[in-house]
């Protein structure tokens, strides 16, 4: 008869307050059955329920041995260090198992110990944090075995939110699946997430959101509470002696709280040749919709141009049952033939003054380039930035052969948004999309006008208007350190309104480590597209190519530095360069031009760090030349960082033969010694060896025959060194 299953609550020093996914430390069971068994974990789901200040997480995970071999081995999972156990349940068949409590001493060792075995890139990371260990009986192959943990936490508050965070790990074999139950919904406002794209649902009281599979690495959520007519948070991320960073979170009112705004939208689509078969049937089924989406308060146009520029009617139409009957009729005769003549769009749109009084919105959708009239998209645009006035302009740019320079000159002169829609993709999602946000305006003209603090490049440059449903996220680096509030007006149905949000900017605080990477990409992302309307400039390669480096993004400014050291790109030095400016309008047509204006425009809108890893991976693929993809393609991004391999080392690519080099050895009580003091490097200690990690004025090596244990204070003196300090 087999003894109930051991548990092990190891208090370890807690280095971050998080938890992650457990996994199976497999060890064979003795018997006549001894070839390869294999468990791997095949379902895991964590449930959050939110009640005040109190967060109760119960994760059920399962596993199978999928080998042939009779398996069993032990359960770990670590636990955040201010975490509250509850119990643990181990299933054999319909029975539950308990366990039993361990000492912090003894937790540490055995934790180094499996560290050190498995030399484990994943659990590298977790090290420091609370660890349940838990022995999984013998499992027959093809057998699944049930283990479900439940632990309770205090939230901490951030100014006007609650902040929650679970970590899902990036090891598992199995998706992640995660939902927070948040009790007395009416209580929060729209909810936050900077890392994950989330689903939100309310009902009966509850709301509750969603993070679907698979859901990897930390998971941060904000949960702003409602206070007015707008809910608003700031969280910050402070280095000392440096700049803080700051994310600005609000989110207008709830649908139905106010009458929506009177609107003046003006539908512009491009009818030429190139639009026939499918594209024509779906523009004409977007501008259905988009008439769809008009109240009794808005006026509208609809112009429609190929060689020729035509009209529904003169001037704006009050949205009536008649006139939109009428406009559809129009919409259903619409038909493909002739060439591009975007300058008597353009100018067809801009024609009349917006009224001071109402929204004016103008949609302008397009397949191709200039073929009929002016030509040069440059002139275009330059003819219409003097007249856009207070016109928002949202752009369409429907295949590859589409003039990005012109269209996100226009979106970025209109204070609207460049959207580009890939061959073979439905035109009217992307429009319904973006008139599903636009249907409801909260608050226009929105522009800051106090903090407490100096605001450093902020991002977006200038603020967007802010729709229901919609959360605005502001990232921005600080200056000075004070608590106080930060004072934002709009307008709202025509008059003028203040909004304040708390705020405590500290000089000091290594929470929310997840602004400065988001931070970082959206601005990239701001740059990136500058440089390709305005033309480059060494200072803002410079910008581009540090930020990069900094924040382990891959660009197509810092992509050359992945390449063996003396190698010299084309122009003396540095990638390629894309065209640009005023001079390079013409070119910006193609796959390439369309997914480099396409990434831009993600990453500068990137509202999570999952947005942002995907637009960086597409400007991955776009940003290197043919001759250099190989030389790129040998990278990895480890904890922020870029890696190349150079002479059978993944190197930091910030590393300079300037920098003087300290090795240690791989899982020495040196390298633990250093995961400890500095728990952001532990994702790269952990992604093997040899590896090298450049500091400010030192680096560090990490490769066997190195240091195994630190003389006394030779750590403190490295530090110091390799922070800067």
């Amino acid at each position: 008869m087999r003894t109930p299953a051991s548990l092990a609550l190891l208090a370890l020093l807690p280095l971050a307050p998080i938890a992650a996914q457990g996994w199976i430390d497999e060890r064979p069971a003795p018997g006549p059955v001894r070839s390869s068994p294999a468990v791997v974990r095949v379902n895991s789901t964590v449930r959050v329920a939110v009640d005040g200040r109190v967060a109760r997480f119960e994760v059920r995970e399962q596993f199978r041995n999928s080998g042939r071999g009779i398996a069993e081995g032990t359960y770990l999972y670590p636990l955040p260090g201010e975490a509250v156990f509850s119990d643990f349940s181990l299933f054999q068949g319909e029975t539950e198992l308990k366990g039993e409590m361990m000492n912090a001493e003894q937790a540490r060792s055995i934790y180094e110990g499996i560290v050190r075995q498995l030399k484990d890139p994943a659990l590298i990371t977790l090290a420091g944090h609370g660890l349940i260990r838990a022995q999984v009986f013998p499992i027959q192959p093809n057998e699944t075995r049930t283990v479900v943990l439940r632990y309770t936490q205090l939230l901490t508050r951030d100014g006007d939110a609650l902040h929650l965070r679970y970590a899902a790990g990036t090891r598992g074999d199995a998706p992640i699946g995660v939902r927070f139950e948040v009790a007395r919904e009416a209580e929060y406002t729209t909810p936050y997430s900077p890392t994950h794209p989330i689903r939100e649902t309310r009902r009966d009281g509850q709301l509750d959101v969603t993070i679907a599979p698979p859901a990897r690495g930390d998971i941060d959520l904000v949960l702003p509470f409602r206070r007015g007519l707008v809910g608003g948070t700031v969280l910050t991320h402070a280095v000392p002696g440096e700049d803080g960073y700051a994310l600005l979170f609000l989110s207008p009112p709830p649908a139905g709280a106010t009458v929506a705004s009177a609107r003046d939208v003006t539908f512009v689509v491009d009818i030429s040749g190139s639009m026939s078969g499918d594209k024509i049937e779906q523009a004409r089924t977007a501008l259905r919709q988009a008439l769809g989406t008009l109240t009794a308060r808005d006026r509208f146009r609809l112009i429609a141009f190929s060689s020729n520029v035509r009209h529904f009617r003169d001037g704006f139409t009050p949205a009536t049952r008649e006139a939109l009957t009428g406009a559809r009729e129009f919409v259903d005769a619409l038909t493909a033939t002739g060439g591009t003549n975007l300058q008597g769009a353009v100018d067809a749109a801009l024609a009349e003054a917006a009224d001071r009084e109402r929204l004016s919105l103008v949609f302008l959708l397009t397949d191709g380039i200039p073929s009929v009239g002016e030509s040069a998209p440059d002139k275009i645009a330059a003819s219409a930035a003097g007249r856009i006035g207070r016109h928002r302009i949202f752009t369409f740019g429907v295949g590859h052969d589409v003039n990005t320079y012109l269209l996100d000159r226009l979106a970025v002169e209109g204070r609207g948004s460049a959207t580009y829609v890939a061959p073979g993709a439905d035109v009217g999602d992307a429009v319904g999309g973006v008139l599903t946000k636009l249907a409801r305006p909260a608050l226009s003209d929105l522009r800051i006008v106090r903090a407490p603090v100096r605001f450093l490049e902020q991002a977006p440059a200038q603020l967007p208007d802010l729709f229901f449903g919609e959360e605005l996220v502001m990232l921005t680096r600080y200056r000075g350190t004070c608590s106080g509030v930060v004072v934002i007006e709009g307008t709202r149905d025509g008059r003028r309104e203040r909004f304040t949000i708390e705020g405590n900017f500290s000089t000091r605080g290594a929470a929310n480590d997840f602004i400065p990477p988001l931070w970082a990409g959206r601005r990239i992302g701001e740059l990136s597209r500058q440089i390709r309307i305005e033309g480059s400039t060494p200072e803002l390669i410079a910008q581009v190519r540090e930020l990069g480096l900094r924040h382990g993004i891959l660009t197509e400014y810092t992509a050359y530095l992945v390449q063996e050291p003396g190698m010299v790109t084309a122009n003396g030095g540095g990638m390629p360069l894309a065209p640009s400016g005023v001079r390079g309008a013409r070119e910006m047509t193609g796959a390439v031009a369309f997914e480099r204006a396409r990434s831009d425009a993600g990453m500068a809108a990137s509202t999570t760090l999952a947005e942002a890893r995907d637009q960086v991976a597409t400007k991955q693929l776009v940003a290197a030349s043919p001759a250099m993809r190989a030389e790129v393609s040998a990278t990895r991004r480890i904890g922020g960082r870029i890696f190349a391999m150079r002479n059978g080392t993944w190197t930091d690519i910030a590393h300079t033969d300037s920098l003087r080099v300290t090795t240690i050895a791989p899982y020495s009580a040196a390298w633990f010694a250093l995961a400890k003091a500095r728990p952001a490097l532990a994702e790269a200690l952990g992604a093997g060896s040899p590896l090298l990690l450049a500091g400010r004025r030192a680096s560090l090596k990490v490769a066997e025959g190195g240091l195994t244990d630190w003389a006394a204070g030779a750590l403190d003196r490295f530090l110091t060194e390799f922070d800067g300090r």
